[in-house]
């Protein structure tokens, strides 16, 4: 199983326990964070712990080690642990007290763990595109904050899986905000629409370099809120996640967009995004053609 990271210390992650009153078990009072790892390098890391940091003062959490320490941290687990490609997992609780929804008056210290998987990127789905489905999205109106509180993404995303779908594709009445675990971007007449970052969506950190791209490669970009007939009308349609990179979606609600093929500024998209992962980590063994 490997190690893990608790509060500091790397053990052995079979040995990994956390305190039954732990908040973040009880009340999910918390935040976390995911890190790609791409030939046992990370990709964007300081942008994900710069994330990190600040879902957790959104909630009143203070980390207690600063990006610089964190980020040492965080390495020497992905070296005990030898990961090539897979992911980092973080999170962090306001600790453990006895239970009360208010805030413990006495200081408590937050519980900090960190463990690695091993995760494949997921090719198949890159070369040929995925299917998704519509749902309307029941979560609270703090989207921004990477919080541990994820049962409304889980509901999207188990009723998509049971469709047979990828993802959910969420929205607030006519205005699609986000996946249930992605940024969703359309492109209409050659340029990238994509909701722009506030409190109902997460500001996805692959989201933003799929948009930096884009600007150093004129490609035209829209950050604002599109609707449900402009998703259904879209020439293309993607998805984003640290996962997920740059997903093409060929499906929704069991209607093809366009074609049914992945889109000419998606796969140029998808190549310069491996170009900024080969950029950042080196060169990658399993490269899509199309």
């Amino acid at each position: 199983m490997g190690f893990a990271l608790l509060n500091g210390e790397l053990i052995d992650r079979s040995e990994a326990r956390v305190d039954v009153e732990d908040r973040g078990f009880q009340f999910g009072d918390g935040v976390y964070e995911v890190i790609r790892v791409y030939n046992g390098k990370m990709f964007t890391a300081k942008e994900h712990l710069e994330r990190f940091e600040k879902s957790a003062s959104s909630i009143g959490i203070s980390l207690p080690y600063n990006t610089a320490q964190l980020t040492e941290l965080v390495e020497n687990l992905l070296v005990k642990n030898n990961l090539e490609q897979g992911n980092i997992y973080m999170q962090i609780t306001r600790g453990a007290a006895p239970r009360n929804h208010v805030f413990p008056t006495t200081e408590i210290k937050p519980t900090l763990i960190a463990y690695t998987n091993i995760v494949p990127r997921p090719l198949e789905s890159l070369k040929s595109g995925v299917k998704t489905i519509l749902t309307e999205d029941i979560r609270w109106l703090r989207c921004d904050i990477k919080s541990l509180n994820l049962l409304g993404n889980l509901l999207a995303k188990q009723k998509a899986a049971e469709q047979g779908c990828y993802e959910a594709i969420q929205h607030r009445g006519q205005t699609v905000t986000e996946g249930s675990a992605s940024n969703v971007f359309i492109i209409k007449n050659g340029a990238v629409i994509t909701h722009e970052s506030n409190h109902l969506i997460l500001k996805g950190i692959t989201k933003d370099v799929i948009l930096n791209l884009s600007f150093k490669n004129n490609i035209p970009v829209e950050e604002r809120a599109f609707t449900l007939e402009e998703l259904e009308q879209a020439d293309e349609v993607f998805l984003s996640s640290t996962t997920s990179e740059v997903m093409p979606v060929i499906e929704i609600n069991g209607q093809k967009i366009k074609d049914g093929k992945i889109g000419v500024i998606t796969q140029q998209l998808q190549k310069l995004f491996i170009q900024e992962i080969e950029k950042q980590c080196g060169k990658l063994a399993d490269n899509i053609i199309h």
